[in-house]
């Protein structure tokens, strides 16, 4: 069933989640902050608004994918325009796909729930290439009523679909999914740092790796860009770095000590610092090459 639906947040992962919508038949509108993200999806049949406020007019559900906890309290929580005080939201859906903290997403959830508006936490693991292939992983969380009433939706933009429980479950499991992925790229660095140092080639290690054991979908995805040098971001340093504050923030508040993500999170820093921020988080091998004294070009 096709569905009016909008999407707020056009960065890489809002745009490609559009496409996928515009694609299955879906009347799609988008927002963005800035402007000039939106044309090529115009040009494929979306309808840009100028203002946050016209989504619930043009929508039964509103999809917002934005870069961190204080992008989605300003969408939804802003006094006058948010999502979930908006009287025209009354009795639709929101959908938060971005990676936020629990502790924002619960006002989120408080908040719509006095609004009457309802609200499903559907986090992603996946790049905007994942989304376009019809790859994605979506885990989702909160009223199972809400979840059954947006499944057609969401397995329009990505098959891998899996309900987990009410409230935020599915943020502390996207957080941990994500810390499984920043620990998997620096041992990935790590391995090829050591064997280069060596005068290993790239591309022999490379294909042992990719057809031994470690080999999961996130070392085969990386292994293309790493034999062309290519950091192009599909994920930042930045925002992996963002992912992981929020996963020793919801272990801290669980006493749960994260030793090997605390490091990778201050490698990660350390991206930041030195100029990395906004490559592909495999900018840690540049990182331990830089390090190391071996060239990076």
């Amino acid at each position: 069933m096709n569905v009016d639906v909008s999407v707020l947040g056009l960065g890489q992962m809002g745009s490609a989640i559009a496409e996928r919508l515009i694609g299955a038949g879906h009347k799609v509108s988008v927002w963005n902050r800035s402007k000039g993200k939106a044309d090529d999806l115009v040009a494929g049949g979306a309808f840009e608004m100028d203002a946050l406020s016209e989504a619930w007019a043009r929508s039964d559900v509103c999809i917002t994918m934005v870069a961190d906890s204080h992008a989605l309290a300003e969408v939804a929580l802003a006094p006058h325009g948010g999502l979930v005080h908006a009287a025209a939201g009354r009795g639709k859906t929101l959908i938060d796909m971005s990676t936020v903290s629990a502790e924002v997403s619960g006002y989120v959830a408080a908040a719509a729930t006095a609004g009457g508006v309802k609200y499903l936490r559907a986090p992603v693991s996946g790049n905007p290439g994942v989304v376009r292939a019809g790859n994605l992983t979506i885990v989702a969380s909160g009223d199972e009523d809400v979840f059954t009433s947006a499944e057609s939706l969401l397995r329009d933009i990505g098959p891998h679909l899996f309900y987990v429980g009410e409230g935020d479950a599915a943020r502390i499991i996207k957080l941990a999914l994500n810390l499984m992925v920043a620990g998997t790229a620096e041992l990935l660095a790590e391995c090829v740092a050591l064997a280069e140092a060596h005068d290993v080639r790239r591309d022999k290690l490379l294909e042992v790796v990719g057809a031994s054991a470690v080999a999961s979908p996130l070392v085969k995805y990386k292994i293309g860009p790493l034999l062309a040098n290519d950091y192009t971001s599909t994920f930042s340093s930045r925002l992996m770095r963002k992912d992981l504050d929020l996963a020793l923030e919801a272990a801290a508040a669980g006493g749960v000590p994260l030793p090997v993500t605390g490091v990778v999170q201050q490698l990660l820093q350390g991206c930041m610092s030195t100029g990395l921020g906004e490559l592909d988080f495999m900018a840690l091998l540049i990182r331990l090459q830089r390090e190391a004294g071996q060239t990076s070009d």
